[in-house]
């Protein structure tokens, strides 16, 4: 056989089995770049100096402060809200200050003003007689050792259980003396409530989220696992109604970016509620006309927010607030298979978004961090 005859009966069949391959290919592989051909003005310096008010660090020394300060200059971020004031392992009361104490130190001694603390709290023996005096009462020293405000973990509503082995629901009445004396104290409540609704959802074709829960099977969970989606969100409304003098922000938008009538019909029933954006600016990205809309209507009820940090992800955010830029990819596809369009929001409201709303509701702030 003729060498051109092999290499034309080769190339055949390598056509063939890479046309196989193709239709053997899942839809996790299948990510072809866009041929869109649009202006493009890929942002990685917010425009104005920004809050994260939803972040969490851990392992806090000099060098890890050196780092993140040097990335947070990059960025343009002004201050860095960690979450995580209670770490993991958490021991008595006094070590538990000793802990906040120590970490705003660090935070201090080599970035003044750059860094704030939340606290968070403690809910082993829940249901025993004494654990709410001690909780208000650790509280109370949280926030003089410096803490700046209080993180509720998704995991009250969905697996915090009492001394019984029963699931607190968010708005247990045992926590009422808690959330009235964040009011008390002048802090707001930052709180993260069950999940997107799709993962109680059944997994098939019309679940928008099949994608992260093949990719993420812990996160399905079945229709009353442990309780309703409704039922959990529903919960956390009840404790913004009875609490109107303390001030929350609804973290992850309450997982309402979707529906964006819902969450304004939300701001209107509490004035008391803010909400984060957090982890769902592909929300955003996908809805620009009816989002910045949104923003312009309650821009002063809304606050920036990444949640976990990662300093290239935020350029998506900035891109996807600052520009008018059309069909950009997002940066995790199991979380947005569609891709971004820019909201092109006004400086007035990127800078109440970035920063004001934030320097009015969280206290000590500084304001020097920040232009005006």
């Amino acid at each position: 056989m003729k060498t051109s005859t092999r290499f034309l009966i080769s190339s055949f069949f390598s056509l063939i089995c890479c046309a196989a391959m193709a239709q053997d290919m899942s839809f996790e592989e299948y990510n072809p770049p866009s041929t869109l051909k649009v202006p493009e003005h890929p942002v990685q310096r917010a425009k104005f100096p920004f809050v994260d008010i939803h972040s969490h660090q851990g392992g806090i020394n000099e060098q890890r402060i050196g780092e993140l300060i040097a990335e947070m200059d990059e960025l343009n971020m002004g201050v860095m809200v960690n979450l995580s004031g209670r770490g993991f392992g958490r021991g008595d009361s006094n070590a538990q200050q000793e802990y906040i104490k120590g970490m705003l130190k660090e935070f201090n001694a080599y970035a003044p003003g750059r860094f704030m603390v939340f606290t968070n709290l403690n809910f082993a023996g829940f249901g025993d007689e004494n654990w709410t005096r001690i909780a208000v009462k650790e509280l109370e020293e949280d926030v003089a050792a410096g803490a700046s405000g209080l993180k509720i973990y998704k995991s009250l509503g969905l697996n915090v259980t009492d001394i019984e082995g029963k699931r607190v629901p968010v708005n247990h009445p045992d926590l009422d003396a808690v959330w009235d004396k964040a009011g008390e104290l002048g802090i707001p409540v930052i709180i993260h409530s069950a999940d997107p609704a799709q993962f109680w959802q059944p997994m098939d074709p019309t679940n928008e989220r099949w994608l992260e829960l093949k990719t993420h099977p812990n996160r399905q969970r079945g229709a009353d696992n442990p309780a309703p989606f409704e039922q959990i969100m529903a919960e956390q409304h009840d404790v913004f109604a009875k609490h109107p003098e303390t001030t929350f922000i609804n973290a992850h938008m309450g997982w309402m970016a979707n529906d964006l009538e819902a969450a304004s019909a939300h701001l209107e029933k509490y004035p008391n509620v803010n909400f984060g954006i957090g982890a769902v600016i592909a929300e955003f990205g996908r809805q620009p006309r009816r989002a910045k809309e949104f923003f312009e209507k309650y821009q002063d009820r809304v606050l920036f927010g990444k949640d976990a940090y990662n300093k290239e992800e935020f350029y998506t955010y900035f891109r996807v607030l600052e520009t008018e830029d059309e069909y950009f990819p997002y940066y995790k596809k199991y979380h947005a298979f569609w891709a971004m369009y820019g909201l092109g929001l006004s400086d007035e409201v990127l800078k109440k978004l970035y920063y004001k709303n934030a320097l009015r509701i969280v206290p000590g702030m500084d304001k020097n961090v920040f232009p005006d």
